[in-house]
């Protein structure tokens, strides 16, 4: 039986999001996956979809809905996979009790704000301009390693390299023999 492995989109959800595809052409035949649409999850609908103006959503209330619904959608122990604004909501629903065996968040925007770590396996990836990217400071407090990937931004996560490097690594864990 394949794994579980819940994906939870940018802030963007299915709107502006043909590159996830390409993370589920990798790992469709290794994971039963899940897909969560983070504006759905958080309740969000502005009547101009500016970058701004979801953003706001998001952090004035958007970010905190998302997490209670992910809590009650999702109950059985599993991987995540998540973007950006999904990162940020993979992470606080794992602090709240989500069941999470592993977390790749990819560009979580505002984990940086978080005071305590989940206790799972994390793999936290960064472009070396995302502004949004923790500092060392903030991941030796809270006892969190993260990669930072050179020449990327915030949008790494869209880009075919990355992407098929954390789909290696994802199918690496659901692959291997443990002796």
């Amino acid at each position: 039986m394949a794994e579980k492995l819940v994906v939870v989109s940018d802030m963007w959800g299915a709107k502006k999001g043909l590159w996830i595809a390409s993370y589920f052409g990798y790992l469709q035949q290794y994971y039963d996956i899940v897909f969560h649409d983070c504006q759905q999850l958080g309740n969000v609908d502005v009547p101009i979809s500016s970058e701004e103006n979801v953003h706001r959503a998001f952090v004035e209330g958007g970010i905190d809905t998302a997490v209670t619904n992910l809590l009650k959608k999702e109950t059985k122990p599993a991987h995540y996979l998540a973007f950006s604004t999904g990162g940020t909501i993979a992470y606080k629903a794992a602090l709240k009790g989500l069941s999470v065996k592993s977390l790749t968040a990819i560009s979580a925007t505002r984990i940086r704000l978080e005071e305590q770590r989940p206790d799972t396996r994390l793999n936290l990836l960064y472009g070396e301009c995302d502004a949004n990217k923790p500092d060392i400071k903030w991941s030796q407090q809270v006892s969190v390693d993260f990669r930072t990937v050179p020449g990327f931004g915030h949008m790494l996560y869209t880009d075919e390299k990355i992407i098929s490097e954390v789909c290696l690594e994802l199918l690496e864990q659901v692959t291997k023999k443990v002796v």
